[in-house]
């Protein structure tokens, strides 16, 4: 078992930015690949970014690319999304995912273990 707390969300004005952290315990943290999904009011669970386990290789969903950047601490069993220029459409609760195996992965089903979500609210 994994168990993830995702912190750091909150309300900011588009342009801000904010941190995102997720704690993991359980199993070994670097054995896992790890990511962050958001999802918004009426819509599917997406892809923002993901990070294979030595943080090497990191993928990103179009929407996100220059903005926000994925990053994990193995020894902290840490993983953290810098958001930054935040935008409206960014509004969501995020969830922290973890897929076991060394590779990055994107789609939701691939994730076992999942956090409690943190809202992110963006105002205009």
């Amino acid at each position: 078992q994994v168990q993830l707390v995702e912190s750091g969300g909150g309300l900011v004005q588009a342009g801000g930015s904010l941190r995102l952290s997720c704690a993991a315990s359980g199993r070994t943290f670097s054995n896992y690949c790890m990511g962050w999904f958001r999802q918004a009011p009426g819509k599917e669970r997406d892809l923002v970014a993901a990070i294979d386990w030595s943080g090497a290789i990191t993928r990103y969903a179009d929407s996100v690319k220059g903005r926000f950047t994925i990053s994990r601490d193995n020894a902290k069993k840490t993983v953290y999304l810098q958001m930054d220029s935040l935008k409206p459409e960014d509004t969501a609760v995020y969830y922290c995912a973890a897929a076991y195996g060394l590779g990055v992965v994107a789609g939701v089903g691939q994730y076992g273990y999942w956090g409690q979500g943190t809202q992110v609210t963006v105002s205009s």
